[in-house]
């Protein structure tokens, strides 16, 4: 099934073809029709099945189709537990949306809400918010509900794990009886479904199973690195002329544009790829990659979803996604065809449990290389050793760039450690 069979409109098929997408994901597929019917919809979903663009296309095309004039106010509500989903799903509908005439904010806290405020004031159509800051912000009389026309919660059992299932419920008392609900958990425990069954009306049901295993022919590694190291253990890495080009995922916009410079510097041909790139540029960038004139692309998750390289040799996360489903997308970009292909991770102290969760979803033991110039040490928060590796006593293990370094390079390596030590 292709985009244009769920009856989108043309400015959001045009976004989409621009994003590279071609075929809805399996939540895509089911949840669209049904919003776009105006149903209330309760789905059991995770983060890494598409399910931002399962709700955010489709309120997109309603609230185009009924667009109004005057002053804009505020009538969809998409409230999500952390400050960067709600990041992420606000550059999903800034890439969806691009063609239409809805405006939307994002809200979360952590930082100033001066930027926030200014922007509510100019008038939105949709928020994007984390409860904290969006009850902050209600309390001052900055935002209101009462004209909501529809709403997502996102995430709820993430909700209810953090805490914030109180703060879901002083929100609710402020929404309109009448209004269009969708709800996305990943799963339902009793105090969640009970949730649900408040918030939504008669809904229709999708479930789907979350991507969570690997391909086969993919060699996973992850190197344990202090986070000021990881540019120049990058940059160490891409000396090994057996990587003939490489997705580097980082986890900001910033990130990406200071890595790309970084290597640029050192005489590796990359450019970065976000949403704060223009199409023009963005759609360059790519071609350039495909065609092989750029080594290295450095991308964030969103700006990513529409590359499709056959012949992708590496995938290196610069920064390991907070969610665990995002890395098992990431990764599949190399291996394409029965090809075999090489993931290699950097791991900072902040970024273990992420890794943790990781190793959870996939149940896979990623092999850890400790044979580079940067490993972290008891200083750093993570001990170190030669003799083992960091991941709870596994087999050493050198693959991925290692595996190409040759007896030499490890020899030279094995002695700088011992010089510093």
């Amino acid at each position: 099934m292709s985009f244009k069979e769920l009856r989108l409109i043309e400015p959001i098929l045009r976004a989409l073809k621009a994003e590279g997408y071609e075929n809805p994901t399996p939540v895509q597929e089911q949840a669209i029709p049904i919003v776009l019917k105006g149903r209330d919809l309760l789905a059991c979903a995770q983060t890494g099945t598409g399910k931002t663009a399962a709700f955010s296309v489709p309120m997109l095309q309603l609230m185009e189709q009924d667009n109004r004039r005057g002053r804009r106010h505020i009538r969809s509500l998409i409230l999500t537990p952390t400050r960067e989903l709600a990041i992420q799903i606000g550059e999903s509908i800034s890439a969806y949306g691009r063609h239409t005439h809805l405006r939307h904010t994002v809200i979360f806290g952590g930082v100033s809400q001066h930027n926030q405020v200014n922007a509510l004031k100019s008038g939105v159509d949709i928020i994007v918010a984390t409860p904290g800051r969006l009850l902050d912000l209600m309390s001052q009389g900055f935002i209101s509900l009462n004209k909501i026309e529809y709403f997502v919660l996102d995430e709820a059992d993430r909700m209810l794990d953090m805490g914030f299932i109180h703060d879901v419920r002083k929100v609710l008392k402020q929404l309109p009886d009448r209004r269009q609900s969708l709800f996305f958990s990943a799963t339902m425990p009793p105090v969640i479904q009970e949730l649900a069954d408040r918030i939504l009306y008669k809904p229709l049901t999708v479930e789907v199973t979350p991507v969570s295993t690997t391909a086969e022919k993919i060699e996973q590694s992850v190197y344990h690195v202090v986070k000021k190291e990881k540019r120049a253990l990058l940059l160490h890495l891409l000396k090994n002329e057996d990587i003939e080009n490489a997705l580097v995922f980082t986890r900001t916009k910033h990130g990406a544009d200071k890595v790309a410079k970084v290597l640029s510097k050192a005489g590796i041909s990359a450019e970065a790829i976000h949403g704060n790139k223009s199409q023009n540029a963005r759609q360059r960038a790519l071609g350039n990659f495909k065609k092989m004139k750029t080594r290295v692309l450095v991308a964030t998750d969103i700006a990513a979803r529409g590359i499709d390289v056959d012949t992708l040799s590496h995938v290196i996360n610069f920064d390991l996604p907070n969610v665990p489903e995002t890395y098992v997308h990431r990764i599949g970009r190399t291996g394409r065809a029965g090809a075999s292909g090489i993931a290699i991770s950097f791991c900072d102290a902040e970024e273990k449990a992420y890794l943790k969760s990781i190793r959870k979803l996939t149940d896979q033991a990623i092999p850890v290389v400790d044979d580079h110039p940067f490993p972290m040490s008891a200083a750093t928060e993570e001990p170190q050793n030669n003799n083992r590796s960091s991941n709870g006593g596994q087999k050493r293990h050198h693959g991925g760039h290692s595996r190409h370094q040759g007896n030499n390079r490890r020899r030279k390596s094995n002695n700088r450690r011992r010089e510093r030590n």
